[in-house]
């Protein structure tokens, strides 16, 4: 199995795009955290009730959008005629993106995009093979690493397409994480900030994982993973985590 290590310094994901400073999970948001130093960011992804895989991060529309009722329950063309800024000022208008969009807006980069699959709350059967649809059909495959709670979701992407790559989300302790990873047929370790032990760290990359820390705005915090050799943070401040990082 490759890992997904990354040569050199500790790259800057951008938590949901830009999300401190443009609404998450956003084209904006993506926009600017690219404009910002970025190198890749990370969304998430949920099914339609037309079998569309849209990026937004609640399994309800009421936080994000001027919408109501459940993801699941909606249309693509209903939910992208829905308002999406959050009541941001400066951002009225902007709309819920599909994965493919998001891809489009990257493919004359180099960023690396991690599709986190929201499948814990609602099941959506079918996420991972739509997921993988999208990404085969704009070529992703090399420039994704797909990440979920759910690691029996996991399992299953592991199992329908050997070459995409693989990270567990989790933020609970696990017992000798790499170890669990490696029998998941995944390619890092997601861990939150606070899990983030130079053990785990020196022990994944033994294992020929990558360690892609969440989420991670303190300075302090972004200069400790550095430290700890890390190959990217996920933060809500790329511009200020590129500043720490140099």
């Amino acid at each position: 199995m490759d890992g997904w290590q990354h040569e050199g310094m500790t790259q800057v994901w951008a938590h949901r795009g830009a999300s401190a400073h443009a609404p998450e999970n956003t084209i904006p948001a993506f926009e600017l955290a690219l404009d910002q130093g970025a190198d890749g960011f990370e969304l998430d992804v949920q099914l339609t009730r037309d079998d569309q895989v849209v990026v937004i991060h609640d399994e309800t529309l009421e936080r994000t959008t001027d919408g109501h009722g459940r993801v699941a329950d909606h249309s693509l063309d209903d939910l992208v005629r829905l308002d999406a800024s959050s009541g941001r000022a400066g951002f009225a208008g902007v709309r819920i993106p599909a994965l493919g969009d998001v891809f489009a807006l990257v493919r004359g980069t180099r960023a690396t995009v991690n599709v986190e699959l929201k499948n814990s709350v609602v099941a959506y059967p079918r996420l991972e093979e739509r997921v993988l649809d999208v990404i085969a059909g704009h070529a992703m495959t090399g420039r994704v690493i797909v990440s979920s709670f759910n690691h029996d979701s996991l399992r299953r992407l592991a199992v329908l397409d050997s070459e995409v790559r693989l990270g567990v989300l989790y933020e609970q302790r696990l017992w000798k994480p790499w170890d669990y990873a490696r029998r998941l047929g995944a390619h890092a370790l997601h861990p939150s900030v606070a899990l983030t032990r130079r053990t785990v760290v020196e022990r994944a990359h033994e294992a020929g994982l990558g360690v892609h820390v969440w989420t991670v705005d303190a300075p302090r915090d972004i200069e400790r993973m550095a430290a700890l050799g890390v190959e990217a943070v996920v933060t809500n401040r790329p511009a200020l985590a590129r500043a720490v990082l140099g």
